[in-house]
């Protein structure tokens, strides 16, 4: 048995891709994408046919409503490959505007559901700044469940489970690549300060009995899935997804909630100021929150571009 079928006996293993034929080969219960991801998918001769019949189908429409209507194309492609879930991003340019990110969640879920598409089988992805919580704290009492997504500290996964968030998405190699490039150090194993943070996350949400599921995201190598097999979710890219297919070596559980209930951690809470302070008080996640916003925006605009450039 290879890596990938053993890990899937402890963690539920998602896709992070827009390529279909990736998602075919290593069947995943879920997949996630984002802009950077349909960006670059959308630029392969293989979806040119799918771009190109979605700007027929809405010619005349703007280029937001254009780029909406491509998501969910996407989206229904993959749900036809895929038994469960497939997190659809809102425009990060809304990360920090609650209403709008409302409205397009609400937005989104009616395109899905329009096509036949149940909400329990989308999550919306939001940037975990206080707006964005905020934001998923409505959405979620309306039945659109939702994925955190640039997370990278206790406090966004604190104030993502106490809004009722369905999933967060902590950037596993987003934080190895801070510590890494400040420090000068190559992190493995449990000394990784991503693995870290995923596993103190977990530990809290089993201690104190969230319901919140956690799916470790960005991997930068096997190594770090690995030291996080149990975790509720991982969501990884084709290349390391076919790492471990191709690896035989045993696969032992790392995270599990028997330990996590036994750990001796305290609860926290925040409120506005106290999420904004202990945000600003971690100079990691306050630099890749900002740097994952731009580099979002950047490719959504990119995206915005090749459609305008295509219509």
């Amino acid at each position: 048995m290879n890596q990938l079928e053993q890990l899937k006996q402890y963690t539920t293993v998602v896709a992070d891709t827009g390529d279909f034929q990736s998602i075919e080969a290593f069947t995943p219960r879920d997949a996630t994408t984002n802009p950077s991801l349909i960006l670059k998918a959308v630029q392969k001769p293989a979806y040119q046919p799918l771009l190109a019949e979605t700007l027929q189908k809405h010619k005349g429409k703007s280029t937001d409503e254009i780029v909406d209507h491509l998501l969910i194309a996407f989206g229904l492609k993959i749900l036809a490959l895929i038994p469960g879930r497939v997190s659809t991003e809102t425009d990060a340019r809304l990360s920090f505007n609650t209403e709008a990110t409302i409205a397009k969640g609400r937005h989104l879920i009616a395109l899905y559901e329009a096509a036949g598409i149940s909400r329990e089988r989308v999550l919306i992805k939001i940037a975990s700044t206080w707006e964005g919580i905020r934001a998923a704290q409505v959405l979620e009492k309306e039945g659109i469940h939702c994925n955190m997504t640039l997370l990278f500290s206790l406090p966004q996964a604190v104030a993502a489970a106490d809004a009722g968030a369905k999933l967060i998405s902590p950037f596993v190699g987003r934080i190895y690549d801070w510590y890494k490039k400040s420090t000068g150090e190559n992190y493995t194993g449990d000394n990784d300060p991503g693995v870290q943070s995923v596993a103190n996350i977990y530990a809290y949400y089993k201690k104190f009995g969230y319901a919140t599921e956690i799916m470790g995201a960005s991997f930068r190598n096997t190594g770090q899935i690995l030291a996080l097999t149990g975790c509720d979710l991982l969501t990884i890219s084709p290349e390391l997804l076919q790492q471990l297919a191709d690896t035989d070596a045993p696969v032992e559980r790392r995270l599990s909630p028997d330990k996590a209930t036994q750990s001796d951690i305290k609860r926290l809470s925040f409120d506005e100021k106290g999420f904004r302070f202990a945000l600003n008080d971690d100079a990691m996640a306050t630099e890749k929150l900002a740097e994952g916003i731009r580099l979002f925006c950047a490719d959504a605009a990119k995206l915005d571009h090749l459609i305008q450039t295509a219509a």
